[in-house]
């Protein structure tokens, strides 16, 4: 039986102050998000990252959680439900790089079901070390035969949905720009290679030649940094209140990093970013949703993993 295992970041087990402890030790502690040595960064992530942290975090979770639980463990769960539906012959399974359900203890499973072949497909369109890199890491752990899908970022039919969704959304409004903002990462890890500023930039560039909207009015920008170390620019907060200042009242914003809505898409942006926005004296901010639920990007899920099926 061939199988597909569709990995996302991960979330705490709820939104209370010790399971987002728990979750922030373990995201926090890879060293492929935070590459200073160990016997540095661990005394600092104890004693202070944590303890200040944590209970910041967990208002945050608790005002996206949802009745169904995390909003990104709910719609990696419906995407891996409507693609095993696409696939009926397979075995489609989700996993999180952090917590619940684990990579390893997955793809094991999967294994003693049958599975002779595993497909794993990272849900981060673009490659980066602190990102994709863990994903493939805990996989090839499992000691599985693995097929590896390590970005999809240049797929014709992926960049056709993320352009007809930012459309879809440009229309609805009278929107002054566009904004297309990817998660940020170190410019050091850039400087040691990693392809994602490239595979970002690339991301927009191919996008905007499918969409009816001036180059003018499309800037890249980045989120979501963390510590005090250069990050990718320009921030998309400092550009907000940058924008307001130029005369742009009414922004659309655009997030291919993530293609299920999360923290960063529900506080960071929709509360923290909103409320920097208008209080810049911005009038209109509106989010594209990520892909979510959407169909068409379960079917193209689909039809990737057919394509690298092991025959």
């Amino acid at each position: 039986m061939q199988g597909l295992l569709l990995v996302n970041l991960g979330s705490p087990d709820s939104p209370e102050t010790k399971d987002v402890k728990s979750y922030l030790k373990e995201f926090l502690s890879d060293q492929n998000v935070v590459e200073m040595p160990k016997a540095v960064w661990q005394p600092i992530l104890k004693g202070i990252v944590l303890p200040m942290r944590s209970w910041r975090s967990a208002t945050f979770y608790k005002h996206s959680w949802t009745k169904s639980g995390s909003p990104l463990i709910v719609y990696t769960q419906i995407i891996t439900n409507q693609v095993q539906a696409l696939l009926p012959d397979w075995n489609v399974k989700m996993a999180m790089t952090y917590k619940h359900p684990d990579i390893v203890e997955t793809l094991q499973q999967m294994k003693q079901d049958g599975c002779d072949n595993i497909i794993l497909l990272p849900l981060f369109p673009q490659y980066t070390q602190s990102t994709t890199k863990s994903i493939i890491e805990q996989a090839e752990s499992a000691n599985v035969d693995l097929t590896i899908i390590k970005d999809f970022y240049q797929e014709p039919v992926y960049q056709k949905i993320l352009a007809a969704k930012i459309q879809e959304s440009w229309d609805q409004g009278n929107y002054d720009e566009l904004l297309i903002s990817y998660h940020s990462i170190p410019t050091a890890m850039v400087k040691h290679g990693d392809p994602y500023l490239t595979e970002c930039a690339d991301t927009t560039n191919a996008v905007s030649k499918q969409l009816n909207i001036p180059d003018d009015k499309i800037k890249m920008v980045f989120q979501s940094k963390f510590g005090p170390m250069p990050w990718l620019k320009p921030y998309l907060k400092n550009t907000l209140m940058q924008e307001v200042q130029l005369g742009v009242r009414k922004i659309l914003i655009a997030t291919p990093s993530f293609v299920a809505d999360c923290l960063e898409t529900l506080e960071e942006d929709y509360v923290q970013n909103y409320q920097t926005f208008k209080a810049s004296g911005g009038d209109v901010f509106q989010l594209v949703p990520p892909m979510n639920d959407d169909k068409r990007f379960s079917q193209f899920l689909a039809d990737l993993a057919v394509r690298n099926e092991v025959q």
